[in-house]
């Protein structure tokens, strides 16, 4: 997740190589996923031969990997990892030597400024990862997210949000309890807003609290799933506040440039 205004690459740089000490809590106020999402993978981004960043991210096929565009931006080569439990960085091969390597793709219409208009990313993986199909995310339809804008639509809608972010987030003079450790965690918030003027025709605003769980740093281009299905309504964009606290923002990926986009990739 990026906050807007914030060091945005101190913080990245800083969440890769923070210390896995403290136990985990909870994506925030999640649960650790397991074999959950088998398919949900962490991702380091290079920067001239050196990692620089590291964001979440969903296999849509065996060597295609969908992630946010701020992910992919800027951005040489990527490595994944799809295990769960990341923690024991030698064991892993964390951050150098990933399950499988790639190469970064943004959104042509990205543009960084302006980030969360065209959030999106694809890394085209260097060989296929081997894990069963059926747990690949899938697209939705053209406009589908629409229909939860009445008034019904948006009753008790809920979405299962995956991702290597941080558990617990603090404010700048309190970041040494920030819980970052490197597990895949699952949440299911709920739907605060779509198509208003401060999401736009681009954006999901979802919950983040105690009760429904959220994203945060980290968890940036991880999948936000419609309902319990695999089907991607988007994937993490922004957050709003340094805690990771109140509302979560999600890119959407039903609308016809990011279809256009994926669809690049899967002809």
């Amino acid at each position: 997740m990026r906050k807007p205004a914030l060091a945005v690459a101190a913080a990245a740089a800083a969440l890769l190589f923070m210390s896995i000490s403290t136990p985990a809590q909870a994506v925030t106020n999640g649960v650790p996923d397991g074999d959950g999402h088998p398919a949900v993978g962490l991702m380091v981004a290079f920067q001239d031969g050196a990692p620089a960043w590291r964001c979440s991210g969903t296999l849509i096929s065996p060597t295609l990997y969908l992630t946010a565009g701020h992910c992919t931006y800027g951005a040489d080569h990527v490595e994944v990892w799809f295990d769960d439990d990341l923690r024991d960085a030698a064991a892993t091969g964390y951050p150098f030597t990933g399950d499988v390597s790639g190469t970064p793709y943004t959104h042509p219409e990205y543009d960084d400024a302006a980030f969360y208009l065209h959030d999106l990313g694809m890394v085209v993986l260097d060989e296929p990862v081997d894990i069963d199909p059926q747990y690949f995310g899938t697209l939705p339809t053209l406009n589908q997210l629409d229909s939860l804008a009445t008034k019904r639509g948006k009753q008790d809608v809920t979405f299962t949000a995956v991702g290597y972010g941080l558990q617990k987030s603090f404010p700048d003079a309190a970041s040494w309890k920030d819980q970052a450790e490197r597990l895949r965690m699952v949440s299911h918030p709920k739907l605060n807003q779509i198509n208003t003027g401060f999401t736009g025709d681009g954006s999901l605003l979802l919950s983040n609290n105690a009760h429904t769980g959220g994203t945060c740093s980290g968890d940036s281009g991880g999948p936000t799933f419609i309902g319990t299905s695999l089907q991607l309504a988007g994937v993490t964009s922004f957050g709003l506040n340094v805690t990771c606290a109140g509302t979560g923002g999600v890119y959407r990926i039903d609308r016809a440039d990011d279809l256009a986009f994926i669809g690049e990739f899967l002809n």
